[in-house]
């Protein structure tokens, strides 16, 4: 079943699969902002104080970074895609699952800042206690490659951060974006205690976050890198879309295609999946 809804006064749509499965997806950037597994609870942070409208970006669901990631480039930060309204393509229910595709496509206002001819697709599946996200991007130049980064940018709800833990990433290479430095992952499970963000290379292998909710299987297609952020304390405090201390409620796991940017030729199209399992 797939109805339409509101969320935060924007146009969305809940998807419902035959078992009880639920996600929530708004238009406002394609943002799932909802994902209860059958039988299950809220697996996604959603910010209480989060904001959305034009220009502005939601804090919280899976926010879809696209065509720059974080202030890498000439772009806003983390491109255009998040707080652009996307059309709703097409909703159906095939072998008990829901199924919502969005699409973006470029504009005067896209081509002001990134002039590329474009299409981009996102693919929302939710049944039992599975949810699949794809994106897709096509190259719709008639004689123009161009160059894009993109990541699917989780927000993870967790009962307490500081009783979480992150598997399978040891030994694994990362840029601590708060130091500079570049190192390899030491400890498996990984444990937090306030800001982190670190961008971890040629991830090929689930990971597993465990939390006292319950244990969450983060697998990725065509996404080499895995991203782990938390604003620790004194980043949050100066946050306005969010309270001072839900950095203890949230554990960012992305996946994305940051480090060597995707080119793609006139009328090629990619595409990359994010896996949950609860």
């Amino acid at each position: 079943m797939i109805t339409p809804t509101q969320v935060l006064g924007q146009p969305a749509m809940r998807l419902r699969s035959s078992d009880g499965a639920e996600a929530t997806v708004m238009l406002h950037g394609a943002q799932v902002v909802s994902w209860i597994p059958a039988g299950d609870q809220e697996q996604l942070y959603l910010s209480p104080r989060a904001q959305a409208g034009p220009g502005k970006a939601v804090r919280g669901g899976v926010p879809v970074i696209f065509p720059q990631f974080a202030a890498q480039g000439p772009l806003p930060a983390h491109g255009f895609a998040r707080d652009r309204a996307w059309v709703w393509d097409q909703g159906v229910a095939r072998d008990g699952a829901a199924i919502g595709v969005l699409r973006l496509d470029d504009d005067a206002a896209t081509d002001a800042i990134w002039p590329h001819r474009f299409e981009a697709e996102l693919t929302v599946v939710v049944s039992g206690l599975a949810l699949d996200i794809e994106l897709a991007i096509s190259n719709r130049n008639e004689s123009r490659s161009f160059e894009f980064q993109a990541a699917l940018h989780s927000y993870f709800r967790v009962d307490d951060l500081r009783h979480a833990r992150l598997h399978g990433l040891f030994a694994s290479r990362y840029v601590d974006q708060l130091s500079g430095k570049t190192q390899h992952q030491e400890m498996d499970p990984q444990s937090f205690v306030g800001e982190i963000e670190r961008i971890y290379h040629d991830v090929r292998q689930p990971l597993s976050l465990a939390r006292a909710m319950g244990r969450m299987t983060i697998q990725a297609e065509g996404f080499p890198e895995r991203v782990v952020w938390n604003p620790g304390p004194a980043q949050a405090a100066a946050m306005p879309d969010l309270p001072d201390d839900d950095w203890l409620r949230l554990l960012c796991i992305e996946v994305g295609a940051i480090a060597v940017p995707v080119s793609l030729a006139p009328g090629q199209e990619w595409s990359a999946r994010l896996s949950l399992l609860a």
